[in-house]
């Protein structure tokens, strides 16, 4: 498969302030990207995978012309992002938030009626276009195509949003968090349809920190932190990284001392150990260790937690996942 993106060694700073007593400010430069590196081909679904703050949106930016990088260089299609901006600008579709950029007044159809003329389509191949969407995303099916954007539900704008970004039928889609907020019903629906237009030779870039959605539809992923790219390459072929191991998923009560503290508690204990919060809010403490360790480990964080007065609900044993493999590599919660 021939490279549809290509990164390499790029790198993006950006100068902000801090507050610094009452009224003065002291300038802080943050390092987004720390020369980041990748290629995303034709016919594949691709990951970022990090956590928030770990240089996703700021790499889709760069590539789709929005920010300069500081050094380094990156081609979509072929084309320099910074030489030929708008030759880049031809070859992509874009998401980088369901929500904004629509006219709450018009209705689905006619916002995609009004980008598709800003794209240079008009007449009849605009609206078979739009009409091919509207089917496909399954707006037509939802009885929102003639509604006001204002009364669309997010997983609606969701569907537009990426509607939008096909209208030109280009040959990549980037798209930053492209499920995030979303109902599980349509989470899956877009899943779906991404894996498909994959599968049609379309190069898929998506943005997640979502590790369970990275292991359904990434042919390959890059995991991130803190602007560097730590670990790339097949999902399978990452996850064997932590074959010989047995992860441990603990439920428990959140915590009066915050998530934080526990995780800094915790790690006297395991370093690599992980705390987050699931799908449906509660909170959980995961780490993986060699098989035949686990009853030891298992027994230590318990009593960590108990010293700590959180309470355990449920303990679970299983084999590795992605998730895993990213505790294991930043010692960090992917939905922390």
């Amino acid at each position: 498969m021939s490279s549809a993106v290509q990164v390499e060694d790029v790198t993006k700073n950006y100068t902000t302030s801090v507050r610094k007593g009452l009224l003065r400010r002291e300038k802080r430069v943050v390092k987004a990207l720390k020369g980041v590196s990748f290629t995303v081909s034709y016919g594949e679904v691709f990951g970022l995978l990090g956590p928030n703050g770990a240089g996703k949106t700021t790499t889709i930016k760069i590539l789709a012309t929005l920010l300069i990088p500081d050094s380094g260089k990156a081609t979509v299609c072929g084309y320099d992002v910074v030489e030929d901006p708008e030759m880049v600008r031809d070859s992509i579709g874009v998401t980088l938030t369901v929500e904004k950029g629509f006219f709450w007044k018009l209705t689905g159809r006619e916002n995609l009626k009004y980008f598709g003329m800003l794209r240079g389509l008009s007449g009849k191949k605009l609206n078979e276009r739009v009409n091919d969407l509207l089917e496909t995303l399954g707006l037509n099916k939802l009885g929102a195509s003639d509604r006001f954007y204002e009364e669309y539900s997010l997983g609606m704008k969701a569907r537009l949003c990426l509607a939008r970004a096909l209208l030109t039928d280009p040959p990549i889609l980037m798209l930053d968090e492209p499920t995030l907020g979303l109902d599980p019903p349509s989470a899956r629906e877009i899943r779906n349809l991404l894996v498909m237009l994959a599968r049609n030779r379309k190069a898929v870039l998506v943005t997640t920190h979502n590790m369970f959605e990275a292991e359904l539809i990434c042919d390959r992923v890059a995991i991130i932190d803190e602007g560097r790219i730590i670990s790339i390459g097949p999902v399978q072929e990452l996850k064997r990284r932590v074959a010989d191991k047995i992860a441990v998923d603990i439920l428990v009560s959140n915590p009066a001392i915050g998530l934080e503290i526990m995780r800094k508690r915790l790690r006297t204990v395991i370093e690599t150990v992980g705390v987050g919060v699931d799908e449906r809010g509660g909170v959980y403490v995961r780490f993986t260790c060699r098989s035949g360790e686990e009853d030891k480990m298992i027994a230590d964080v318990i009593k960590s937690l108990g010293d700590l007065k959180v309470r355990i609900y449920r303990v679970n044993v299983e084999e590795p996942t992605l998730e895993d493999v990213f505790i294991s590599l930043t010692g960090k919660a992917g939905e922390a």
